[in-house]
């Protein structure tokens, strides 16, 4: 079957919104065309890994099928990060060569982090028979970039669906590995200037209407905006050397047979010649570091909407406690169920193709497990989670 243009050009056709309070207005949402397919990915155990302290490794994984499926299109198409996995949705033309790379990412992760990383690949015709749907809007941070957001409940589907092994990706043979290029984590963690780095996940409850689900998310939104704060300070996050993230960086490197100890030195001489590009704000040829770090700020991606809000705030306590006997309120009326996570730092993973192009993305999660620990006080009930440091 020969490539569908008007398919392919699908997401480039949506109108950008810029103002995230809109993440409720149905009028920024277009349906994806019905021979898409929906890719999906998480860490199996992440909760046993953040315990062993491992949630950097997790949140790189979950950002490396982006990365993999990124690099192996060359072009732009609709995903969001979640923390320990990922969604995204492709056109059935590029669906052979996402799932090929999603396949690599899943063999990568086992081999290289020792995490179990799941995939599967849903036709969008299967979410709709169930009754659901896959619509995606445009919300741009910054003028450099552009974010992904989804409604009509098909991500959720699909995710479920991987759970119970349907619509399976199987890894890559061993040694198969993605082309990461551009996925690192650098930066340091970066602290709560406010007291409290709140992780945050709210979905439809069981006797929701939309119109109450719609105001209560508008509301929150709201809140979050006068009274919190963006995760990554105005002047961007600090860059030590060694970096926190450098076996990290290394495992990505797409040459397996090279032993680990190398890659971590070659690794370690490229993270200092930028530590000093940073430190001494030294200009490179078009890199400018002030500029990148701008960028990196206006680039950040601590909040979104996929079948539910998810946003990493920087706050009070008071401000956490007063979300939450909102979103407890808004609960026992049955609009909606949800899951937090207080914690004293904020973590960057990163996706940096091209230093000197402006359209690099920065993924924000909790330093401590983030959206992961809130989707598990979710599932359980326990939904204003404990605190960690």
């Amino acid at each position: 079957m020969d490539p569908d243009p008007a398919s392919e050009g699908f997401y480039d056709r949506i109108p950008i919104f810029r103002g995230f309070p809109r993440i409720m207005d149905d009028s920024i949402y277009r349906p994806l065309p019905q021979d898409w397919v929906i890719g999906t990915t998480d860490v199996v155990g992440s909760t046993r890994a953040i315990r062993d302290n491992r949630y950097k490794a997790v949140n790189m994984a979950g950002v490396a099928g982006i990365a993999a499926v990124t690099n192996a299109l060359g072009r732009e198409f609709p995903f969001v990060f979640g923390g320990d996995g990922a969604s995204f949705a492709v056109p059935p033309s590029w669906a052979d060569t996402a799932r090929v790379a999603l396949a690599a990412t899943l063999r990568w992760a086992q081999e290289e982090l020792s995490l179990e990383l799941r995939g599967a690949m849903v036709p969008l015709k299967d979410i709709r028979e169930h009754g659901l749907d896959v619509r995606v809007a445009r919300f741009a941070p910054s003028e450099n970039v552009t974010y992904a957001m989804f409604t009509g409940g098909g991500l959720a589907f699909a995710e479920t669906a991987m759970k119970q092994g349907r619509f399976a990706v199987t890894p890559a043979p061993p040694g198969s590995r993605p082309d990461l290029t551009g996925l690192s984590c650098r930066f340091e963690e970066m602290p709560s200037q406010h007291g409290v780095v709140l992780a945050l996940l709210v979905v439809p409850g069981e006797r929701a209407s939309n119109d109450g689900f719609r105001r209560a998310v508008e509301d929150l939104v709201l809140l979050a905006e006068q009274k919190g704060h963006a995760p990554v300070p105005a002047q961007g996050p600090a860059f030590g050397w060694p970096p926190q993230g450098i076996d990290l960086e290394a495992r990505a490197s797409r040459h397996p047979g090279i032993p680990i100890a190398v890659r971590q030195a070659a690794a370690l001489l490229r993270t200092l010649l930028y530590f000093l590009i940073f430190r001494f704000r030294l200009r490179v040829g078009k890199f400018i570091p002030a500029v990148y770090l701008r960028q990196v700020v206006a680039n950040s991606d601590f909040r979104k909407y996929d079948d539910g809000l998810r946003m990493i705030i920087d706050c009070t306590p008071e401000l956490a406690e007063e979300i939450e006997r909102r979103l407890a309120g808004a609960a026992a009326a049955g609009t909606l169920r949800f899951g937090l996570h207080r914690q004293h730092a904020a973590m960057m993973t990163c996706f940096t193709p091209f230093p000197t192009h402006a359209d690099h993305m920065h993924f924000i999660d909790g330093a401590s497990g983030g959206y992961a620990l809130a989707a598990a006080a979710l599932k359980s009930g326990n939904q204003g989670a404990a605190s960690s440091g």
